[in-house]
Order: C-alpha cells, then structure tokens, then sequence
C-alpha cells in the first residue's frame, strides 16, 4: 500500500505545463491534521491555520480530494474513511507533542516525538539543517535509549542538565529508540513547520 508520504509527495508536483505549486508537503500534511481536529472546517479558516493564501488552499484542497482524502461539502473539509486511515498510520510513529519551552531559550519550541526512529539520527545536523530550511530558526535532536534522554553532541543526560525539559517530556511515555525534535522560531507555526521537517528526515 502506498503511505501517506509518498502520496502527499505526488500531489506537490506540478500538473502538466502550469505552474510548479506554492505548497509544500508540510502544508499538505498540516491541512490533513487541521482537518481531522476541527473537520468540517471552511477553506479560510483552513488557509490560516497552515498559513497559505486562498488561491493556494484551493489547489490544495483539489489535490487532496481528488487523491480521496477528504471531502469537500458545504459544511467544510472532512477526511474521508481512506484519509482517516493513512493518517492514522503515519500517526502511530509521528506523534505531535505541541508548544514546548526549552529555557534558557527565548525563540518559541514546538516539538514531535517519532517513534523508534533513533537509528536514523547522527548528531542531529541533518535534522536541525532541515528545520531551517522549513523556516525555523534552529533545532534540538533527543534519543531515548536505555532509560536516559540524550543529546547527541551535548548532553548525555537531559534529566540532569535540563530538568525541565525532562519533566515534560517523560509525561510522554517515551519508548527505546525514540526521537524528539524540538524546532525553535520567533512564532509557533514557523517552529511546528520546522519540527515537522525534522522529523520528516527521520521516517524516509
């Protein structure tokens, strides 16, 4: 079966000769969440809270209908059974944990947790570069191994040298192998696009 991803990477290129689309698949994905919390949800408000202009929300909303994952009516966007099940499948290993504080931090946090991912991550470099391409302003990569918390390159006990951010974070339920990213921006959507492109690069 074809994942999430690799349909929503379809629907971000361009169409015959028009033009290349000024979306991304951050914004494919983020409509798709926004969706599932609030559907049905109108076009205007949807275009808000993923942060793209009207002409562009409609080429959206086209693509993802026309690919079977939600339904356009007149009480709004909903995800159709199809949507709701590919959704749900990318959802049991990336986890949006939401705002986040990290002092001492001024810029906003904003995190997602990916499950059993921690194979994947280095130094967290890659993860951090991606997150600026995404707009943020810079990013922090946690692995859960054995019990502890660690930052590659940084801290090999976040408990002890952030015991803040420990706290929030073990309410969580973290598991062997798992990774939290951490975007940090001036606001939150800038820092959520940021974290979502980070943990993209840890489900390829």
């Amino acid at each position: 079966m074809v994942s999430l991803l690799q349909l929503l990477r379809s629907l971000t290129r361009a169409q015959g000769p028009g033009p290349t689309p000024s979306f991304s698949l951050l914004h494919l994905l983020l409509a798709l969440e926004v969706v599932r919390k609030s559907g049905p949800v109108g076009r205007a408000t949807l275009a808000r809270e993923v942060g793209l202009g009207e002409g562009a929300i409609r080429t959206v909303l086209s693509r993802l209908s026309g690919a079977g994952l939600i339904e356009v009516s007149r009480r709004g966007c909903r995800l159709t059974e199809e949507g709701r099940a590919l959704l749900a499948s990318l959802r049991s290993r990336l986890v949006e944990l939401g705002p986040m504080v990290v002092r001492p931090i001024p810029a906003v946090g904003f995190a997602y947790l990916v499950r059993g991912a921690a194979d994947k991550v280095r130094l967290g470099v890659e993860q951090r570069d991606e997150a600026v391409r995404a707009g943020a302003e810079g990013a922090m990569t946690l692995v859960f191994r054995e019990g502890k918390l660690v930052m590659p390159g940084v801290s090999e006990d976040v408990g002890r040298d952030y015991p803040e951010l420990w706290e929030r974070l073990e309410e969580v339920g973290l598991g062997e192998g798992d990774v939290v990213v951490i975007a940090f921006a001036g606001d939150e959507r800038r820092a959520r696009y940021g974290a979502l492109a980070a943990a993209l690069t840890l489900l390829e």
